[in-house]
């Protein structure tokens, strides 16, 4: 009887190589060598179960921890449990194979009916969905309704979601008792696995529902509230739980994720709970002093007050006037800055009058004039 190679090298990996290493190694071997990629070839027959029979081995701590002290002696001699007889040792048959290839590769596969004894497949929690939902700053600060819809897998209204034409039932698995697994002993290890006949599900449907074909859910379009609460910010995930994909045979359903986004507003730039806002004012105003009218977001407006003297730039604080806090009755505030404007398009007697004003003698522009005042004391002093 020839010599048995090290698993490790069968797989092509380190000794110390994880579960995520070992598991891409076999898929690969195993697309390689798989029966039906090679038909009639012995030789590809013999590597796909000796890959098989390596990984099986490998993934399973317990037994890899036992193969890396004693080596292929851990399992020499092991019984094969129900249904045994020669070949493999360790209590591996074809039933491991095809349990250990729909493992790896079951993403591949498509799901949907058992591969056994008329197995339905297990009851399987519905996907999480993502729906992204704009809206103006205005419905953020005050909150609003958003009718949402969208097309996805939603309960059989013909089965009520469990997978069996009206009038019949769903049975209990006869091979696990309804329990989903299966034990066999191996050594002096005990092995549990997915049944093979519900395939974890530990329910037989016999009569499968006509119009989601045992699924228990059928994609249509479904339409939803939902309330966007006041204070909302670019980016806020509102979580509805149960509103999203519905599950398989019956499984629970996923939740659905409402991703707010927050469009620019015309007027004000949002930080948080605070509204800034830039505001014109012309140089006269500026200069005398008097009043403005501002909007603020909650679509009433507001008298400001110019002091005299109002500098370009001048930040002035608006109390409690900027967004909802979400979660609170209370407001953030509203900045306004001060964006003096110099007069374009001026008549001749403007200019003249601009021309007489700036000729007089007075300290109207003292931070102009502290500039150039330092500057000349710059260049007296480089002339010392």
């Amino acid at each position: 009887m020839a010599t048995k190679r090290d698993f490790y090298d069968v797989l092509g990996v380190q000794k110390g190589a994880s579960a995520e290493e070992l598991k891409k190694a076999y898929r690969k071997l195993a697309m390689q060598y798989h029966p039906d990629r090679n038909k009639d070839n012995k030789e590809a027959e013999a590597k796909f179960k000796e890959v098989s029979e390596a990984y099986d081995i490998l993934k399973d701590d317990q037994k890899r921890a036992a193969y890396d002290r004693y080596g292929h002696g851990a399992f020499d001699g092991m019984g094969r449990g129900p249904g045994g007889g020669g070949g493999m040792g360790g209590g591996f048959d074809a039933g491991s194979f095809s349990d250990i290839f729909e493992e790896v590769f079951g993403d591949f596969m498509g799901g949907g009916g058992g591969r056994r004894g008329g197995s339905q497949g297990g009851v399987q929690r519905g996907n999480d969905l993502r729906y992204d939902l704009t809206i103006d700053l205005e419905e953020a600060f005050k909150g609003t309704k958003a009718n949402v819809k969208m097309t996805t897998m939603a309960a059989c209204d013909r089965c009520k979601g469990n997978g069996a034409e009206p009038g019949t039932g769903v049975e209990n698995c006869g091979t696990c008792s309804g329990r989903g697994t299966v034990r066999t002993q191996s050594g002096f290890f005990t092995v549990e696995r997915t049944c093979p006949t519900c395939n974890g599900n530990g329910r037989i449907i016999k009569s499968p529902c006509k119009s989601c074909a045992g699924q228990g859910r059928v994609r249509k379009e479904r339409k939803l509230d939902v309330n966007i609460p006041a204070g909302v910010d670019d980016g806020t995930r509102i979580r509805l739980t149960g509103e999203g994909e519905a599950g398989l045979k019956g499984g629970p359903a996923g939740d659905l994720y409402v991703v707010v986004s927050v469009k620019p507003h015309r007027f004000f730039k949002r930080d948080g709970a605070h509204l800034f806002c830039r505001v014109p004012v012309s140089m006269v105003t500026a200069t005398l002093g008097g009043q403005l009218e501002v909007p603020i977001i909650d679509g009433n407006k507001v008298k400001v007050n110019i002091p005299a003297g109002t500098q370009n730039g001048t930040q002035m604080r608006l109390g409690g006037k900027g967004m909802s806090m979400l979660r609170s009755s209370s407001r953030g505030d509203m900045y306004l800055e001060v964006a003096v404007e110099t007069p374009v398009n001026l008549s001749k007697r403007q200019k003249e009058l601009l021309q007489e004003f700036d000729g007089q003698d007075q300290n109207n522009s003292p931070e102009s004039q502290g500039f150039f005042q330092k500057v000349k004391d710059l260049w007296e002093d480089l002339r010392d």
